[in-house]
């Protein structure tokens, strides 16, 4: 009987990161796939993406319902109890015998704590990263004790998830699971893109994503607003806004982001969620990216593009010579914009691998799919 494998996805951004693992292991029938959609996917203000995973041609095995209609602290944290609740529900019909989550949202957080507790084998993607700002740094540390196996990005990152007590034979340095799909995919066209966003590149043109710093408290409403004076004092630069995911004080950012838009029509677009193949090839042909997502640090310098980084959200990360940091305050973010828009893109590094993460994954999986136990001995170093 084929071993049941369950991916567990609660964003549009996460299942963007899975779907290469996903494509190989429906291609390859060696598991039977299961999927659980959560999160974001399943509520109708987040635009109901689990139609996405349908429209892709994968089965969605359940759908667990977990966010509330608040974006506060006590919200998120209920919204993670309930998510727990529902995994467990989930994961007890589905009875999987591999588990595989990626990064460190509430979500994924909530499915690998029903999961532990189930005594169900966990694989992690993405652990051993620091970004000091959110309280992602918490969860995704959490997440790297409970997983038995530990599929990192960086050498660096390998390190420190054995550093967390985690047994060097259990932890792989993939690379970022996020550059397969810029390696794989085949990007609309420039002409293509404008029609289907309705918005012209013509212009020198910037992505803006930006989420909450969740672990500086009431930060959200000042620095967007410092961020949408330094767009406004830009000159000759348009924008693609993409919207925060379900974070605490996230509807604060998306509605200041939709009322820049209404304020300057031809300069500005904003999107929920542009799916993976518009986003991809929006980063193809935008000229930078400004914000303090991931996507920054990890997808953008293998565009030969640079990153304005705002804030501390990100801080920790291994960062390549395109990413220009710069403090919340909208000279220094007007500053950082000038200097992207000089950039030298010739020789920017590339520090998370080389777009094969997926299929390492799935490799060692299929080698070790026998291990039926959560069971795992701490590794100390001092040994």
């Amino acid at each position: 009987m084929k071993k049941k494998i369950c991916i567990i996805t609660g964003s549009r951004a996460e299942y963007g990161l899975l779907l290469p693992l996903l494509k190989l292991i429906k291609k390859d029938g060696f598991f039977n796939l299961q999927i659980i959609a959560t999160g974001m996917h399943v509520s109708q203000e987040f635009g109901n993406t689990y139609q996405q995973i349908e429209k892709d041609g994968f089965t969605i095995n359940a759908k667990v319902e977990m966010l509330l209609s608040s974006d506060t602290n006590i919200a998120i944290t209920k919204s993670t109890g309930i998510g727990v609740m529902g995994m467990a529900d989930a994961l007890q019909q589905l009875t999987p015998d591999i588990v595989v989550v990626i990064a460190d949202r509430f979500e994924s957080f909530a499915a690998t704590t029903a999961a532990y507790l189930m005594g169900i084998p966990i694989a992690h993607i993405h652990g051993g990263e620091v970004t000091e700002g959110a309280f992602d740094e918490g969860l995704r540390h959490s997440m790297t004790k409970m997983s038995y196996w530990h599929f990192v990005s960086t050498q660096k990152y390998k390190q420190r998830v054995i550093q967390l007590g985690e047994e060097p034979k259990r932890v792989f340095n993939v690379g970022a699971i996020g550059l397969d799909n810029i390696k794989d995919i085949t990007p609309l066209s420039k002409v293509e893109l404008e029609k289907q966003i309705n918005f012209s590149l013509a212009g020198k043109t910037a992505m803006v994503t930006f989420h909450p710093v969740t672990l500086e408290k009431n930060s959200a409403a000042l620095q967007c607003k410092n961020l949408m004076e330094a767009l406004v004092k830009t000159k000759n630069l348009n924008y693609i806004f993409t919207k925060p995911n379900a974070d605490t004080n996230g509807r604060i950012i998306a509605d200041m982001m939709d009322a820049f838009v209404e304020q300057h029509p031809q300069r500005a677009v904003c999107f929920t969620s542009m799916g993976q193949l518009r986003y991809l090839s929006a980063l193809k042909y935008v000229d930078m990216m400004i914000g303090n997502s991931s996507s920054g640090i990890i997808e953008m310098p293998y565009f030969n593009k640079p990153t304005v980084n705002i804030g501390n959200r990100q801080k920790g990360r291994v960062m390549a010579n395109s990413i220009i940091n710069c403090k919340p305050s909208t000279i220094d973010i007007q500053k950082a914009i000038e200097k992207a828009m000089v950039f030298n893109s010739k020789k920017i590094e590339k520090l998370y691998g080389n777009g094969t993460a997926a299929s390492k994954i799935y490799t060692v999986l299929k080698k070790q799919s026998k291990i039926s136990t959560a069971q795992k001995s701490f590794y100390d170093l001092a040994n």
